[in-house]
């Protein structure tokens, strides 16, 4: 009984750590050009066999692309976009948020109405506002889901700062007359972490997710980057003929979402039992 438990708590390490390699040496390994067009080769199935002799493995798309090939760079792309996305989004949430705690009073209190007032807003429709305005690319993209990404971060930061500004030890440092950027560093930061990387491989998944909706939409990244969203909107007017161009990275991405989903929820499980 416990190794099939074994096998599946391992299950979201090894599709995770398949998709850092993918990102990482998969364009290296794949020969093929995912932007480059092929007309006579259009429209064929996987494993089929294309104008120059090399074989399709995954098909190719209306302009004789590579699937294979694009959803290899896809996931580049995304695994890039996300870490960026959250690694900002976790700097400014959790900067906010631990001055918040710490301090407490009417810097808590201004704070803490701050993120009450943006987290009011429907962070994809800021996003896609930020997103139809400013140029496509990959920066305002970033830019445009971080602008409330970091939101639960500071919540998260605030609460843990709370509970751990309490403590025995931090009135000892307190008294000490060790200083606030001391205390908040070696006291408050190391009890905030656990929770705020747990939280942060959530994020990643969902801002995997937001990106490729605003590439869905045409208006996330722009056509010279390869993108998952892109891929499954270039295919989707040939779903009946051609299912494998939006159906397959539309696989790639939500096993990538769900294994995120499964691996946040071991950390958290973990971090709950170290406290």
């Amino acid at each position: 009984m416990n190794r099939p438990r074994r096998i599946l708590a391992a299950l979201p390490y090894l599709v995770l750590g398949g998709y850092g390699l993918v990102a990482v040496l998969g364009p290296v390994l794949i020969g093929y050009n995912p932007r480059a067009t092929d007309v006579v080769s259009r429209l064929l199935p996987p494993g089929s066999a294309t104008g120059a002799g090399e074989v399709a493995w995954l098909g190719t798309d209306a302009l004789g692309r590579d699937v294979l090939a694009q959803i290899v760079y896809g996931a580049r792309t995304s695994v890039l976009i996300g870490v960026a996305t959250v690694l900002a989004s976790a700097v400014i949430g959790l900067t906010l948020g631990v001055i918040a705690g710490y301090a407490g009073g009417w810097v808590d209190a201004v704070l803490t109405r701050c993120f009450d007032v943006l987290l009011a807003f429907p962070g994809i429709l800021l996003a896609i506002v930020i997103a139809g305005v400013f140029e496509r690319s990959p920066v305002v993209v970033v830019a445009a889901l971080s602008v409330t990404a970091w939101i639960p971060f500071a919540r998260v930061a605030r609460g843990s700062a709370l509970a751990t500004r309490e403590r025995g030890w931090v009135d000892a440092a307190r008294v000490m007359g060790v200083g606030h950027v001391a205390t908040l560093r070696r006291h408050i930061l190391p009890f905030t972490a656990g929770p705020v990387v747990a939280l942060a491989t959530l994020e990643f998944g969902l801002v995997v997710l937001a990106e490729a909706g605003l590439s869905f939409l045409g208006i996330g990244l722009p056509p010279s980057t390869v993108s998952w969203g892109q891929i499954i909107a270039g295919g989707k007017d040939y779903l009946q003929i051609a299912w494998w161009i939006s159906t397959l990275p539309g696989i790639a991405l939500t096993l990538l979402v769900i294994s995120v989903g499964l691996f946040s929820d071991q950390l958290t499980r973990r971090t709950k039992q170290s406290h």
